[in-house]
């Protein structure tokens, strides 16, 4: 049975509905990263980088188990492992993969930057906001161009591509704001149908039951937050 260790962020989410929908056994252990969990020596051990999402495969390859950190890879991993989720197709296939990468890439750090100026950053960073909205809103205007022309984001096919992006895309509204989600009909559509399957509900649940296990943001010490967020005592410079 794979073991996930997470909370109930995004990139977490991903993993989650990945299990679900491959049908893998899976235990959740979670991680309470607004108490500093991720900083414990048990935990580095298993992501020297201190974040979450992580498995613990006891079935990995060559029947031993096997670690992994860092949430596309994690996808991919379990896409290979069950070789569902990409498609075979080798064109479709690296089309799936590219629209991974831009999740990695561009979405996940545009929209983490953009909320952490937001809720967590001191006044006097309007900058900070506006860059980080400015450059989310836009590669939400590509996602929504890409599912204008087909039905996801590989294609035809749902796959890792989609599960990366979807925890985003869904918080478009809270996020950017109604009217700019009124401005993206293709993703509206898109989110709606990854939100009904049997796979996805299962996963959103699973996920709020963590959220309930764990400390949230709001209730964390100060000086975890400056751990978490890198700044005050814990700056570089």
């Amino acid at each position: 049975m794979i073991t996930l260790y997470g909370m109930g962020s995004p990139n977490v989410v991903k993993i989650f509905i990945a299990l679900e929908e491959l049908a893998l056994p899976y235990q959740v252990h979670p991680v309470d990263v607004f108490t500093g969990k991720q900083f414990d020596d048990a935990f580095l051990k298993l992501n020297p980088n201190a974040k979450v999402p992580v498995i613990v495969d006891p079935e990995g390859p060559g029947g031993k188990s096997y670690t992994i950190f860092e949430s596309g890879a994690i996808l991919l991993y379990l896409a290979e492992k069950t070789g569902k989720l990409l498609p075979n197709d080798m064109t479709a296939k690296y089309d799936a993969i590219q629209w991974l990468m831009t999740q990695m890439s561009t979405v996940g750090p545009m929209f983490g930057q953009y909320v952490h100026f937001l809720r967590f950053a001191p006044a006097g960073n309007d900058y900070s906001k506006s860059r980080y909205l400015t450059q989310a809103a836009r590669v939400c205007e590509v996602i929504d161009k890409r599912l204008a022309d087909a039905a996801y984001l590989a294609g035809s096919e749902y796959s890792v591509a989609d599960i990366a992006t979807f925890p985003w895309m869904r918080n478009v509204p809270a996020l950017l704001g109604a009217d700019a989600a009124a401005k993206l009909p293709n993703i509206t559509r898109w989110v709606k149908a990854i939100d009904e399957r049997p796979a996805v509900v299962k996963a959103l649940a699973e996920v709020e039951s963590i959220r309930a296990r764990t400390t949230a943001f709001d209730k964390a010490e100060p000086a975890t937050l400056d751990r978490v967020f890198g700044r005050g005592q814990f700056a570089a410079a």
